[in-house]
């Protein structure tokens, strides 16, 4: 296949960073690392090299600027820009969003119920004016002045009288606090910042409970702000000293009780602070103890307070048992014993039933969980395919349960599941416009067989006209993640019909270290078992060349983040099997992160990866498959495009930076597009971040050969 702009770009010199001596020795190992003075982005030379790499990349892809306007107007074209989302009840008002054309952020507002029995969402038109609409939050508004804006915590009160909300405008996840008095419109003289997301009023409505980091980004402490006092009197509920564990707050639906979670990837404690009386010492639901995981949420059963905890004690894919509130450790009785294969993953308790969370057969499910006899009543969708979960619940005692639904063919979907009739009530689909139709396209799962012998589940969405797949070798856009037990779950995306309907497949590699098909899927693909995932994701891509599906010349990969390690451990492993990779925020120089324990959420991490600063056989380990360190001299690279952000904090920009320049040394063709002003998640505004996404995939159509600079559809397997 022919790179378009390679003869545009033969005049064009990458970025060479200057080379400075570096050696970091461990365990009697000594790497050089030449390019770690970039991780110094004080450094004018550093600001300077980023932006020359901007400039590259921009002259490298200025022949797809064409077919990005067109990408961009087809994921406009497609969305309704005025539009909002399916009120949900709390109190005395109906809560939901508004988006309008033209406008980046979305708008939060909520309107009086009809009457206290008023459980029926009102069905709200985009364009139309809403009797006692009350605008309590305009993003666009907020957002005025700075070239980043995100909300990270956004809650009223219960008597829905004040309103809290935390605003990054940096994109390194540390929020200013502020309140709002709804009755006036004016701020309150409270403000708090350096805050972790998720802040919440108390139930009266008096204090804030909130979060703070570490110098590491780690979430160490809970704090009892006191609404009209100065923040400096705030008071300490807890505070996490060891560096393996973050923390979190919050109340349960009940209000009767505020949960302080301290968590690490592999082992978890909670705390409960009686929600009247929130000076009081919190009291440990369970103490910690290595390895084992629980959550709690309480409900009232038979007049009685309790907590249903899920555990994963001697319960690899864990089990859900009821305790009294009053004495946890006492007495538990197993309301759903451990199933091998059935993941629980979460209980949401309501006043008179639950609602439960969990994995089966690689896909997520829910039930209706009763308190009486432990029976759960399984909520049953058509499709092979999709992706659940409860969304929208505040209220203790509601007649339905919201639920959100989506598939690869089907967009996102809002149900109320009736509980007392099992109805499934629709309350609103996405709209995509341009005559989209769900039976144009086609959705199913394969099964790729590792080396070890173990079946890889992959799943494919195609669009049907081009035929089906395995006719005849197509394109083939393959993703993949494997880390932290997170799934990739079978969702709609808007954006990706633009290259559906190009003829290209999207196939999504659910490799071992993710969670779709259980705990021990997870432990499989961790620690010193991480290789399963990369080797799991190159047998995943060797299955569809074998089958039929695709061939190398018309096959890119795509991860983020941990998937993009996923994405330069694969580069090193099987170069020849793609003609390109596409890693967004990648944690490519993952060994260098993980040795310095003062580098933000590195000590988390260990539990993840292991910890190479002071085991070697971690360290020998991970440098083994660490993609910065194992660049190949002798191999073909694919074309790759590194994408990060200055102000991540999570994977830092230095990591793709040293990356490209290593990659570049022994003659790949890499590009580095750096975000100056945004983090992990990337650009911040809708529009903006369509242009984000339009921009990557015409640099993988472009790497594929599907579209030309005219837009013009042509095979890349037929010209491989």
């Amino acid at each position: 296949m022919t790179d378009r702009s390679t003869a545009d770009a033969a005049s064009l010199v990458p970025p060479a960073p200057e080379r400075r001596p570096a050696a970091r020795t461990h365990h009697g190992d000594t790497f050089d690392d030449p390019y770690e003075w970039m991780r110094d982005k004080d450094d004018t030379a550093v600001i300077a090299h980023l932006e020359a790499e901007n400039a590259y990349t921009q002259a490298r892809t200025a022949h797809l600027e064409g077919l990005r306007e067109r990408i961009f107007q087809e994921i406009k074209g497609r969305t309704q820009e005025t539009d909002l989302s399916v009120p949900s009840r709390r109190g005395e008002w109906w809560y939901y969003g508004r988006t309008v054309e033209g406008k980046q952020y979305g708008i939060q507002c909520r309107a009086p119920l009809a009457s206290p029995d008023d459980w029926t969402p009102p069905v709200l038109s985009p364009e139309s004016e809403v009797p006692g609409e009350q605008v309590l939050l305009d993003g666009n508004v907020e957002a005025e002045g700075h070239e980043f804006f995100s909300l990270g915590s956004f809650e009223v009160s219960n008597d829905g009288t004040l309103m809290l909300y935390g605003v990054d405008v940096a994109g390194d996840e540390r929020y200013t606090l502020r309140v709002r008095d709804l009755r006036t419109g004016e701020n309150l003289p409270d403000e708090i910042p350096g805050t972790g997301a998720g802040a919440s009023f108390s139930p009266d409505g008096r204090h804030i409970v909130y979060t703070t980091m570490d110098d590491a980004w780690r979430p160490d402490t809970v704090w009892l702000h006191e609404l009209g006092t100065d923040v400096a009197a705030d008071a300490t509920l807890f505070h996490e000293a060891d560096e393996r564990y973050w923390v979190g707050a919050g109340f349960t639906r009940s209000d009767r009780y505020l949960v302080i979670g301290v968590g690490s990837s592999i082992t978890s404690e909670e705390w409960l602070v009686d929600a009247d009386d929130l000076r009081s010492e919190p009291r440990v639901v369970w103490p910690r103890r290595e390895g084992v995981e629980y959550d709690s949420d309480h409900a009232v059963v038979d007049g009685t307070d309790v907590l249903f905890i899920l555990h994963n004690d001697d319960a690899l894919d864990f089990e859900l048992v009821q305790v009294a509130a009053s004495d946890p450790s006492g007495e538990r009785r197993v309301v759903i014993p451990h199933r091998p294969g059935v993941r629980l993953l979460g209980l949401s308790t309501f006043r008179d039933w639950g609602v439960l969370g969990y994995r089966r057969g690689g896909l997520a499910r829910l039930g209706i969980l009763d308190y009486a006899d432990g029976d759960v009543r399984e909520l049953e969708f058509d499709e092979p395919l999709y992706a659940v979960g409860t969304a929208g619940n505040p209220e203790w005692a509601p007649p339905v349960v919201r639920i959100g639904y989506a598939s690869f063919t089907t967009p996102g979907t809002v149900y109320d599941y009736e509980i007392a009739s099992g109805d499934l009530l629709l309350r609103k689909q996405q709209p995509v416009l341009g005559g989209y139709d769900p039976s144009d396209y086609g959705q199913a799962r394969v099964w790729a067989r590792a080396a070890d012998g173990t079946p890889i589940p992959v799943s494919l969405v195609w669009k049907r006209s081009f035929g089906e797949p395995g006719g005849s070798p197509r394109p083939v856009h393959l993703y993949g993640y494997g880390s932290y037990e997170h799934s990739i779950e079978p969702g709609f995306s808007v954006a990706r019909l633009s290259e559906l309907d190009r003829g290209v497949i999207f196939a999504v590699a659910h490799v071992r270290g993710g969670g779709e098909m259980g705990r021990q899927w997870y432990e499989d693909g961790k620690l010193l078992a991480k290789r399963n995932t990369f080797t799991d994701f190159v047998d995943c891509a060797r299955h569809l060349v074998a089958e039929g599906y695709t061939t190398p010349a018309a096959l890119v990969a795509e991860g983020g983040s941990a998937g993009g390690l996923l994405m330069g451990a694969v580069a090193n492993l099987a170069p020849e099997l793609f003609a390109g990779i596409l890693a967004d925020v990648p944690f490519v120089d993952a060994l260098t992160t993980i040795l310095d324990p003062s580098l933000p959420l590195t000590v988390i991490e260990w539990d993840e990866w292991g910890d190479p600063l002071h085991d070697a056989g971690v360290y020998a380990y991970m440098k083994g498959y660490t993609p910065y360190e194992n660049v190949r001299p002798d191999a073909a690279y694919p074309r790759i495009l590194a994408v990060t952000s200055l102000n991540d904090t999570r994977v830092l920009y230095v990591e793709p930076a040293k990356w490209v320049a290593r990659l570049r040394e022994v003659g790949a063709d890499a590009l580095l597009k750096c975000e100056m002003v945004a983090g992990h998640g990337g650009v911040s505004g809708r529009y903006n971040a369509w242009r984000e996404r339009a921009f990557e995939l015409a640099w993988l159509l472009d790497v594929l050969g599907v579209a030309d600079t005219d837009d013009q559809p042509k095979s890349a397997a037929a010209s491989s």
